[in-house]
């Protein structure tokens, strides 16, 4: 039984034996760092159950506890804060037990609840970007932390393969291309694809110039530039099913996967089921059409297919234009049915899409809930801010984004300089140095995305995210190296599994096993809220505590050997709790630096 669930036990018991009354409810908070305390009851919500001064009423309940509970050997009241100090035989029995158990933190494997996660979700008209990137991470991340909370999850990515912006670079390539492949121009296919999306516009801004030029308003301009109408005749073409342009498209949308491909795999993120939009376009106008015969949707007289959702305070939307075509909407809905129809089991899906989507999922959730789908009242929209420069906002049609290729090296080569300057690598073969680039430059760029609450919009610095100091996955990184150091000059191997219940704990051993206990409610409470800063900011605390506590006590110096091991055991379980916590954030950790 975890502590706070005990505590609760006996502070209502203790309620009812000194003022025969029932509290509904305890609250509790950690105690503040300027008291003596591990753990803090407040007293002032029990005012509105019990009569009398919040001092004496604290008071009371902690002799109680004090008396009556072996996990409490002190308190002290602060106004209406009743302060327990927690016994070192509750946290050396709790750390017995965490050393006893295997894959600590994590919950058995496919015991909740089974959900798709979706993330990244591309166009096909340009590389990942900086933006793709904060979108990878966090849906990896929150697939990964799922399954360390117990549930079955499958990671899926929709691919924005059709419409008109894929069409511009294979009207761009076609007619600039000059036959250029990612063979003969040694560019990756996506970059190459992307090439021609930003020729396209450079085009496009011209002809748009010379209308205006010759008198044209901008706005029919815009609309009338000849490029732009070859695009649309294409696309035409292309759902026409014309071989030319389905043959076009399918060697250049290849291209593009090649080099999306190459880009995960340096990124770290996989996918169990891959949806293409060009064989989904076309899903949700039956289930629209069942809808209709239900009174879900309605009818207006042009004979579009509407859904009102006044009554919850958005407003009336379009699910099937007049000429019986499907919009976005249409299609997820018909997505999210097709995932159910492939993947039985899920209970719930989790879309990780930008702020800017908001609307568009809350309609969509509400839509699918009308139909009458339970697994509806389980889908969740992980909404994220934008990624900006110091510089500024990137803009994809002037070729001005940060390419996810280039900054993943662009990191290693931060990294690189940084260890270089700071004198860390004696001893490491060119090929060990390498990996560690790799290693502590994507674990500065993971880290310094993850550890802020996704709904937040970043500035992202690769400079600062480098950094050896503060609150930066090389910091972290650092210490957990300095731990496996520590491991490799004891002698692992004869440390006991389990501790001396009688030992009296040095204050900094005492908050260091505080913050280990708690690993698994954190990621129980990150998989919840879908929020894996909520576990980067718990590493670094861990790690911020160990790092005073190295400072301060002795580990191989102890010359009593019941402490010494003890001290080892410790710093091994902080070791791990470092690595799988990191883990659950997909970055990886060196065993040495």
């Amino acid at each position: 039984m975890e502590l706070q669930q005990i505590l609760e036990q006996q502070i209502t018991a203790a309620v009812q034996s000194l003022f025969s009354v029932n509290l509904p409810n305890i609250e509790f908070q950690p105690t503040r760092k300027d008291f003596e305390g591990d753990i803090t009851v407040v007293v002032f919500p029990m005012l509105k159950f019990l009569k009398g001064n919040p001092v004496a009423i604290g008071t009371q309940i902690g002799e109680y506890l004090q008396r009556e509970v072996t996990e409490v050997s002190k308190f002290n009241v602060v106004k209406g804060f009743l302060n327990l100090v927690i016994s070192d035989a509750y946290y050396l029995n709790a750390f017995n037990t965490i050393l006893s158990q295997e894959n600590f933190g994590y919950t058995r494997p496919d015991s909740r609840e089974a959900f798709m996660v979706e993330y990244s979700s591309p166009n096909t008209n340009k590389p990942l970007h900086l933006g793709h990137i904060r979108n990878n991470l966090l849906g990896y991340s929150v697939a990964e932390l799922l399954k360390a909370a117990g549930h079955k999850v499958y990671k899926t990515q929709i691919i924005n393969d059709r419409g008109i912006h894929i069409c511009k670079s294979m009207l761009a390539w076609q007619r600039f291309g000059n036959g250029e492949t990612p063979e003969s121009s040694g560019l990756k296919g996506d970059h190459l694809v992307g090439k021609y999306y930003v020729e396209f516009n450079k085009v496009y801004k011209t002809e748009i110039s010379d209308l205006v030029a010759g008198g044209k308003e901008r706005s029919i301009a815009e609309k009338e530039a000849p490029i732009l109408l070859a695009a649309q005749q294409m696309l035409r073409r292309w759902e026409a099913g014309e071989e030319e342009v389905v043959n076009l498209w399918e060697m250049m949308n290849a291209w593009v996967y090649d080099g999306f491909d190459i880009t995960y795999k340096n990124l770290g993120v996989d996918f169990d089921k891959l949806y293409y939009e060009s064989t989904t376009y076309l899903l949700g106008r039956d289930v629209v059409k069942e809808g209709l015969e239900k009174g879900v949707f309605y009818k207006k007289e042009d004979g579009s297919v509407w859904i009102d959702l006044t009554e919850e305070g958005l407003d009336e939307k379009i699910v099937l234009r007049a000429d019986g075509t499907a919009v976005y909407m249409t299609q997820d809905i018909g997505t999210a049915i097709q995932r159910v129809t492939d993947f039985p089991d899920i209970q719930g899906m989790v879309y990780t899409v930008g702020n800017e989507q908001d609307y568009h999922f809350k309609v969509l959730f509400l839509i699918l809930r009308r139909l009458g789908y339970t697994w509806a009242e389980k889908l969740h929209h992980l909404s994220y801010g934008m990624v900006d420069l110091p510089t500024g906002k990137m803009k994809s049609r002037e070729g001005t984004v940060v390419d996810a290729d280039d900054l993943i090296q662009n990191m290693e080569e931060t990294a690189e300089s940084i260890s270089r300057e700071l004198g860390k690598l004696e001893g490491y073969t060119e090929t060990e140095k390498k990996a560690l680039y790799r290693t502590i430059g994507l674990g500065a760029l993971k880290y310094f995305i993850l550890k802020v609450d996704p709904k937040k919009r970043i500035v992202f610095n690769p400079e600062e995210s480098v950094d050896f100091q503060g609150n930066t996955g090389p910091f972290i990184q650092y210490t957990y190296a300095r731990i496996q150091s520590i491991l490799r000059k004891a002698d692992v191997d004869q440390l006991t599994t389990s501790v001396h219940m009688a030992m009296e704990l040095h204050e900094k051993e005492k908050e260091l096993l505080k913050l280990v206990e708690i690993f698994p409610e954190k990621v129980q409470e990150a998989a919840a809220n879908y929020s894996p800063a909520l576990v980067a900011n718990y590493v670094y605390d861990l790690v911020r505590e160990f790092n005073s506590f190295y400072q301060q006590v002795s580990i191989l110096g102890e010359t009593n050997p019941g402490k010494r091991s003890f001290r080892i055991a410790l710093s091994k379980k902080v070791g791990e709790v470092i690595r799988d916590g990191f883990a659950v954030l997909g970055i990886a950790v060196p065993e040495r630096m």
